[in-house]
């Protein structure tokens, strides 16, 4: 069993909510606007779906439902977005 890296959950977290402000989920803290930057969610979305897949087998069951919750959650927001 691979051991924990508390710096993974970090990472995966603070990728998921700097996703979450491009799919204009989260307000711009400068202005207090949403804004939506499509290319820049695809590109954070497009990092932790290879991240799932490179650390395949590598990840605590902690670390691998984070992954997958939170790509789990942004991908629709991502359909809806570009819709």
């Amino acid at each position: 069993m691979p051991a924990a890296d508390p710096r993974f959950n970090e990472f995966v977290l603070l990728q998921a909510q700097n996703a979450g402000f491009f799919l204009g989920q989260l307000p711009n803290p400068a202005t207090g606007e949403k804004q939506i930057n499509l290319r820049a969610a695809k590109s954070v979305i497009d990092s932790l779906e290879m991240l799932e897949i490179k650390t395949e087998g590598n990840l605590t069951a902690e670390e691998e439902k984070l992954l997958s919750t939170a790509l789990a959650n942004l991908q629709p927001l991502y359909e809806k977005a570009s819709d």
